[in-house]
């Protein structure tokens, strides 16, 4: 039973899963789109939308916590605070989009291209 057991593994120890997922959400508000796994997408898509809920407020103590979040990435911060936040300045949630692509013919894995949508 999943009983109190959130989020997925990805065969990975706490810290290193953190990277990861870290690292991805980098990726995704740098880019803006980025192509991965289904399971992959699915995983940080609450964390980005969590962000740049907080990024809406615009203030120093949002940014700080956003940076905190990432483990140090004040670059994202910063996009995430000046660019996305405003962009979504109107919608109440739903930032991002994730559209299945077909499965990869070397090993059949499950990709999908996780974006920003239009304003």
């Amino acid at each position: 039973m999943q009983h109190g057991r959130k989020g997925r593994v990805f065969g990975r120890k706490r810290d290193v899963r953190k990277a990861f997922v870290n690292s991805l959400t980098e990726a995704l508000v740098l880019r803006e789109r980025i192509v991965t796994t289904e399971a992959r997408a699915r995983e940080i898509r609450p964390y980005v939308e969590k962000l740049i809920t907080a990024g809406k407020s615009g203030t120093l103590a949002a940014r700080r916590t956003i940076i905190q979040k990432l483990g140090g990435r004040e670059k994202v911060a910063k996009k995430v605070v000046d660019v996305l936040s405003k962009r979504f300045a109107e919608r109440k949630g739903g930032y991002t989009r994730i559209t299945k692509v077909v499965k990869r013919a070397s090993d059949g894995r499950k990709s999908a291209v996780i974006e920003f949508v239009e304003k």
